[in-house]
């Protein structure tokens, strides 16, 4: 976690804070966000409470959020926190999912955009700006998906029933329909085994399904039409 000092601070218009859980990809980022000789990135940390900390200290114009942070609290949870907390502060997720409902969770979280890590190299800088203009940021493709979505999703649409699913059970969910065993998604999110199989159990609930077997099934089904969207 590297920091700076007060007079590099206001040399730059936009200050940054980077959260996500890959020290490699924090690095990465920060590199090539500061090309832009306007934006500093003045914290990068991996977590949640870091996060919060480094908000605190810094007063950042803008936190650049990792939707899949391990732990128990999602990035989704943080925006929400920033938002409540820090309203002025605005956030740009990132994020490796391709999947509409992920952004769609963002933005009513709090979020001001949603970013695709594989377009990043090409679009972060065109995206915090857009952010900071007050506009949303979203690629042409998600929000092609988004409008989409809300004009052909009739009542038995599976992302409708899917919204029912809280941040972490959808990243549960999202797992198993990858094909992940129990104790690879505990190791993946950093919670135990005992708290997967809760979320199981819930989301079968919630879905208003019978049995494991069809939890999979419609978690693979999921999977495979979001990929191909």
């Amino acid at each position: 976690m590297k920091t700076v000092n007060e007079n590099e601070r206001d040399n730059r218009t936009v200050r940054i804070v980077i959260v996500d859980d890959h020290p490699i990809v924090r690095q990465g980022l920060k590199e090539l966000i500061e090309r832009d000789k306007d934006i500093l990135v003045c914290d990068d940390v991996g977590d949640t409470k870091s996060a919060i900390r480094a908000i605190a200290k810094h007063e950042p114009d803008l936190a650049l959020v990792d939707i899949s942070l391990n732990g128990t609290s999602s990035g989704i949870d943080l925006v929400r926190a920033i938002r409540e907390r820090y309203p002025k502060i605005k956030t740009l997720v990132l994020s490796m999912h391709d999947e509409s409902i992920y952004a769609e969770r963002a933005i009513r979280a709090g979020a001001r955009g949603y970013i695709m890590k594989k377009e990043a190299t090409r679009n972060i800088i065109q995206a915090i700006r857009k952010v900071m203009e007050g506009d949303i940021y979203l690629s042409e493709e998600m929000s092609g998906r988004i409008i989409d979505k809300l004009l052909h999703a009739g009542p038995e649409d599976v992302d409708t029933h899917i919204e029912k699913l809280s941040n972490k059970q959808l990243e549960v969910f999202r797992l198993i329909g990858r094909g992940f065993k129990t104790g690879v998604i505990a190791k993946k999110l950093n919670i135990s085994v005992n708290t997967v199989e809760s979320h199981r159990r819930y989301i079968k609930e919630k879905l208003g399904l019978k049995s494991s077997a069809e939890l999979t099934r419609l978690a693979v089904q999921w999977s495979l039409e979001s990929t191909a969207e």
